[in-house]
């Protein structure tokens, strides 16, 4: 009886915790919407609000109607997001297999040169010249896409656990027996049964891609046309920034005046994390079952 009291009042415990944790991380998404849907007036005049004074759709449709610079941010945005995480999780997931295989020759060469990468890389300005003067990146789209596909040593090492832990080693064996060869076994038996475990990696890829604005920061640097959404929101904060610490010295002009509001910029931000909130829920059971069956051991 003592021991089921503590049982029940450890979980009410626990359900309290992850209910105040779930509030601390839903409640700054509703705030953003709710702040979205404010007329910037009254943004300005009452600040952030769960009820705003007036609603309205102004923000969205200035977005939409207004700037063309937007639009093809989201663009870039959602075309380098797609591409980079097919490509992202079909590299990870074909070196993870490979290195899955304890008959791979250099199997332990390339596990070491995988792990130093969590624990060297080249440094940005090494980084920054082989991308530039060698491979020629700079103000190209591939200067979005290129750096963030080599490697995350981090998805290779999961996926890798996971085709060992998942993937009954009698399986692939039976099935070379009955003549498969080894194209034959990863795209018949272990890509089937890895499906938990590609789709964790590709929501890790495809947030990351999502979300990145260092690669255009720093490979962008006159091609302004292929700036992703995160870039766009870093350049007008720099630039509201900028005016704000110059606004003694500096008169209303039309560039002041080309800088959207409080509000449209609430509802840029708003735009920006709902694919990622869209998408979640949908492979949200596989990320839970890649993430429990991939970690058991390595």
């Amino acid at each position: 009886m003592v021991e089921g009291k503590s049982g029940r009042r450890f979980r009410i415990l626990s359900h309290i915790i992850m209910i105040i944790v779930t509030l601390i991380a839903v409640i700054p998404f509703i705030l953003l919407i709710t702040s979205s849907l404010t007329g910037n007036a009254e943004l300005l005049k009452n600040g952030y609000s769960f009820f705003p004074e007036r609603w309205t759709l102004d923000n969205y449709r200035y977005i939409f109607t207004n700037s063309d610079k937007m639009l093809k941010a989201y663009r870039i945005s959602f075309i380098l997001t797609l591409t980079g995480t097919v490509l992202g999780t079909a590299i990870t997931v074909l070196l993870g297999y490979g290195l899955s295989r304890k008959d791979l020759p250099g199997n332990g060469l390339l596990m070491g040169y995988v792990v130093l990468t969590m624990l060297f890389n080249g440094g940005l300005v090494p980084t920054y010249m082989n991308y530039t003067s060698v491979f020629h990146l700079k103000n190209t789209f591939l200067g979005l896409l290129i750096p963030g596909l080599l490697m995350n040593a981090f998805n290779v090492m999961l996926i890798k656990s996971y085709f060992v832990t998942s993937v009954p080693e009698e399986i692939l064996d039976a099935a070379e027996v009955d003549g498969a060869n080894e194209f034959q076994k990863f795209f018949k038996i272990a890509l089937p049964l890895s499906i938990p475990i590609i789709a964790t990696i590709a929501l890790f890829i495809g947030i990351g891609y999502w979300n990145d604005w260092n690669n255009g920061y720093i490979y962008l640097s006159t091609n302004t046309d292929l700036y992703s959404i995160q870039n766009l929101l870093n350049r007008m904060q720099k630039n509201l920034e900028f005016i704000t610490q110059n606004s003694n010295t500096m008169s209303a002009s039309a560039s002041v005046k080309d800088i959207p509001s409080e509000g449209v910029r609430m509802a840029i931000s708003a735009l920006g994390v709902l694919p990622i909130l869209v998408v979640y829920p949908f492979i949200q059971r596989f990320f839970v079952k890649g993430i429990t069956l991939g970690g058991v051991k390595g």
